[in-house]
């Protein structure tokens, strides 16, 4: 049997603390939520990527809060 619910959904302010990877933001109505990762070669790469050279690493570096 399938559902089909139609919703409108107006927020004024949304404050939100923290998100991390793998989190979901889920605003209305779902009845299942199916996680899916998929990774896709679009550049046709068939090697492993080269050594970044010292001073592009420290820069590309993205500091992370510390899990709580």
């Amino acid at each position: 049997m399938n559902f089909f619910i139609q919703q409108d959904i107006h927020i004024q302010t949304l404050n939100i603390e923290g998100i991390t990877n793998s989190s979901v933001l889920q605003i209305g109505s779902a009845g299942m939520i199916k996680p899916i990762s998929t990774l896709y070669n679009t550049g046709h790469y068939t090697g492993p990527v080269s050594e970044l050279p010292a001073e592009l690493t420290e820069v590309s570096q993205v500091p992370l809060p510390a899990p709580s």
